[in-house]
């Protein structure tokens, strides 16, 4: 069932959102060549509990395996849930950041992919082409039309350039739990509720230079491509409301 937030709970999820988007503010500069990528999930888990937060990624899954970092790092082929390590990041890696904050109950979710110095042209294009996918789903939603115009939105400008979109994988409603209904995905498929003033969703384009097919690797939790081509990430918190749309996750950089 789709929980409708009231306003005072759009405002918790709002300052957690913000809360979030401060911590990768602080977070970029830290990521670049040579860094080892559990450096970076140490110091996320500290930022956000000295911030009066809880890392909502550790300890998602089942009991059996439950997800070991506050920190997903994604890199190259990766498309999503990277477990950090002492894998260093390179030159010309693109990595692909996700994290969430649960403050005080309420849950925040967002993704950005950062280029490692110089990239190649195909992989700056793949993800720039992401980030334009996810604002165009964003421009997509309007309280009271169907779910799935995102989904068509976000498939139709990957495919325009080619790229290979997931289909395993989608966004989902967000906000007094990390994942809740509605599914989002990013190609039309599955239920296509209308959107509703309360709806919190996180829309998260994954788009792959070459097919969008994934394999998840043995430590059930790292999702790469099946051709083992780059994959880009990017994901907004959103609130929908009866007249307007609001991005409750920011921008961490201008540009972004």
């Amino acid at each position: 069932m789709i929980r409708l937030k009231t306003e005072k709970q759009i405002d918790g999820i709002r300052k957690s959102c913000k809360l979030l988007s401060a911590m990768y503010r602080e977070l970029i500069p830290l990521v670049k060549p040579g860094v080892a990528t559990i450096d970076l999930d140490r110091w996320v888990n500290a930022w956000i509990k000295k911030a009066g937060g809880k890392p909502v990624f550790l300890g998602q899954g089942s009991r059996s395996n439950p997800y070991p970092a506050s920190l997903c790092v994604s890199i190259n082929n990766e498309v999503i849930h990277g477990i950090p390590s002492k894998r260093r990041i390179r030159e010309g890696d693109l990595v692909s950041l996700d994290c969430g904050i649960d403050l005080g109950g309420f849950i925040s979710d967002q993704a950005i992919s950062l280029e490692m110095g110089k990239v190649s042209k195909r992989v700056h294009d793949l993800n720039v082409t992401t980030r334009e996918c996810l604002y165009k789903g964003i421009a997509a939603i309007k309280a009271g039309d169907r779910l799935l115009q995102i989904a068509r939105a976000v498939q139709g400008h990957a495919e325009a350039s080619g790229y290979g979109v997931v289909h395993e994988f989608c966004g989902h409603g967000v906000g007094l739990a990390l994942h809740e209904a509605p599914q989002v995905p990013n190609y039309p498929h599955g239920p296509n509720p209308r959107m509703s003033n309360g709806m919190v969703i996180a829309i998260e384009p994954m788009i792959n230079l070459g097919t969008g097919d994934v394999n998840i690797l043995d430590d059930d939790w790292t999702v790469v491509t099946a051709d083992d081509e780059v994959s880009a990430h990017w994901e907004h918190t959103v609130a929908i409301f009866h007249d307007k749309v609001e991005i409750l996750t920011e921008p961490p950089l201008a540009g972004m």
